[in-house]
């Protein structure tokens, strides 16, 4: 069974610190709090003022808050929906949301959203109070919570939109995203770049217009006619996401994306991947063969058992790893490497 948080606590964002000696024998809870506690003298020290300081404080409280409101599911999967506030039920994107969040909730999957009305509420409508779980925003003009997360202990309220939106990734395993403003771009350029800089895990990201909708295929022609043709991006980035109209397509891309693939994480300078199961010896020399552009040095792909390092993942010790030296780059050919494994393993 899945552990998203023990799981993304260490995906996340571990290769950032699996080059730190403190990394490589990790730290205990008590040991990280000290560290915490060490921080907020220095604030002290250095003469941080006031306002710095209620922010950082602001900011501390409200991601324990939601790492205790999300804890009791982090053994289920979720997918963040974002879009426009401003649709209203009858609008064909509404409708559509409300469709992907049953199709996700019926897989398993449970849904989070801002918990505003328009997307975010067709999303919780499909998925059901149980299979929702809401962050909202507090705003200078109020922002009320939809009625069907409206006084859950799923639902939680955030000062600032970066602790918001840390915790729309972070507690991720997919984000799909619909019709909206300067708020759904922005949510949706963020993820995108998390992804695509290895700053986040990988997951799926799909762009769902409604049945015969242009606003996601508009914005993917901007991506390549402008993004693309200037080099601004690889034509590799392509791979992290995909845009549809089919509400059967964008479930079918979330769940698929786990059929043989389970999660990721670094051990010093190799990638792991955890695999439902073991690859056959053909698959395993086609990805050998076809991927070897992703490797540093001189080494190749290795199926093997959980790592010493991996000790302490209990639940996760039965799982088959795919272990290489990755280049932390080809973020795109990795998205297209689990492709393949789910696909073909």
């Amino acid at each position: 069974m899945k552990t998203p948080i023990d799981q993304k606590a260490e995906s996340s964002f571990q290769h950032i610190h699996d080059d730190h000696p403190e990394e490589r024998h990790p730290l205990g809870t008590e040991q990280l709090i000290d560290q915490i506690k060490e921080t907020a003298d220095k604030l002290i020290r250095d003469g941080t003022n006031r306002g710095d300081v209620k922010m950082l404080n602001t900011a501390l409280k409200e991601l324990r808050y939601a790492l205790k409101v999300f804890a009791p599911y982090k053994d289920r999967r979720k997918v963040t929906i974002f879009g426009s506030a401003r649709l209203q039920a009858d609008h064909p994107a509404y409708q559509q949301a409300v469709t992907f969040g049953r199709r996700i909730a019926e897989a398993g999957f449970m849904v989070i959203t801002g918990a505003a009305s328009g997307i975010m509420e067709a999303g919780m409508v499909g998925a059901g109070r149980d299979n929702s779980i809401g962050v909202n925003i507090l705003l200078p003009f109020e922002q009320e919570a939809n009625a069907v997360i409206a006084g859950d202990a799923k639902l939680m309220h955030l000062k600032y939109f970066f602790t918001r939106k840390l915790m729309f990734v972070k507690e991720s395993d997919a984000v799909a995203h619909f019709a909206g403003g300067f708020g759904t771009q922005d949510e949706c350029f963020e993820v995108l770049t998390l992804v695509q800089t290895g700053k986040s895990h990988l997951f799926p990201i799909v762009m769902i217009d409604e049945p015969g909708g242009n606003y996601w295929k508009r914005w993917q022609d901007y991506i390549k006619e402008v993004l693309l043709a200037r080099h601004l991006i690889s034509p590799f980035d392509l791979s992290l996401f995909r845009v549809t109209d089919s509400v059967e397509d964008a479930a079918a891309e979330v769940v698929g994306f786990y059929r043989v693939y389970h999660s990721m994480r670094y051990v010093g300078a190799n990638l792991v991947l955890r695999l439902q199961h073991r690859l056959s010896e053909t698959l395993l020399a086609r990805i050998r063969k076809e991927f070897a552009d992703m490797i540093v040095g001189a080494g190749t792909f290795e199926q093997t058992d959980a790592l010493p390092a991996e000790a302490n993942d209990v639940k996760l010790a039965a799982m088959p790893r795919l272990v290489f030296h990755f280049d932390r780059q080809s973020l795109g050919r990795l998205r297209m490497l689990i492709d393949v494994i789910n696909r073909e393993g």
